[in-house]
């Protein structure tokens, strides 16, 4: 599969999973309705999971610009390959949102709450001040980031001829995802309290962008006036965990 296709095939699979959670919580007459914060968690990092395993063979499955920007500043992914990323990355994002936004479409109908029908798609503070749920933004990201640099690759020691033992690397597959969704999942169980934990540029812009098209009956604006802190705010953090990578290892 081409790179650029997978990014926005996981992109996607990522938003309907985690958006789609959000609207069966937070829309009227759901299933899961009030179902709670644990719920979304869950939801959300499901979706890192399912995106991470669908995507990684054919692109490496970063699904987030942020993890895009913070690799090539650590010299990991190519400069020249970062604007095709970001662009399937928000298309993906987008595209799921859309998806979403038809599944729940008779949902949204019976759901007076403006916000609610806006938090399916994007991020906003429960306390709007703005410098600190940047600051949120970027420690978030940071986290989510760093980790990812971290992280090593499953391996186990064999005997080799003539005495000695040679590492080896274990193909984990699927299960190979597991710890990024695991580390989502914290994310949003610990840090994700105060700004919704966007943590994702392309998660949080392509949404709200298709809240702005979509017919979802009444609705409010699309809050532009936030919008740029869920974008620049993990693009700072993915760089400086990128910073501090490049110092520690």
């Amino acid at each position: 599969m081409n790179p650029l296709l997978a990014e926005l095939i996981g992109t996607a699979i990522l938003i309907v999973f985690g958006a789609g959670v959000v609207a069966n919580v937070v829309l009227a007459r759901t299933k899961g309705g009030n179902s709670g914060w644990i719920v979304i968690s869950w939801g959300w990092a499901i979706g890192v999971f399912v995106g991470v395993f669908c995507a990684q063979p054919y692109s490496g499955a970063h699904l987030n610009p942020a993890v895009t920007l913070g690799l090539a500043a650590a010299g990991k992914f190519a400069w020249n390959a970062v604007a095709g990323y970001v662009g399937a990355q928000l298309a993906g994002a987008f595209l799921g949102a859309c998806i979403v936004g038809l599944f729940y479409a008779e949902h949204f109908k019976v759901t007076d709450d403006r916000d609610a029908k806006l938090a399916v798609f994007c991020t906003a503070p429960n306390i709007r001040s703005i410098p600190r749920a940047f600051f949120c933004e970027v420690v978030g990201t940071f986290f989510l980031v760093l980790p990812i640099f971290l992280m090593t690759e499953a391996r186990i020691w064999l005997p080799v001829a003539g005495g000695g033992r040679n590492s080896v690397p274990v193909g984990l597959g699927t299960i190979g995802a597991l710890p990024v969704a695991l580390l989502v999942l914290g994310l949003g169980l610990s840090l994700g309290g105060t700004t919704g934990y966007a943590i994702n540029p392309a998660r949080d812009l392509g949404p709200r962008l298709a809240h702005a098209f979509l017919p979802l009956g009444t609705k409010r604006d699309a809050d532009w006036g936030y919008a740029w802190v869920p974008v620049v705010g993990p693009l700072m953090g993915g760089l400086l965990a990128a910073l501090v990578a490049l110092l520690v290892l």
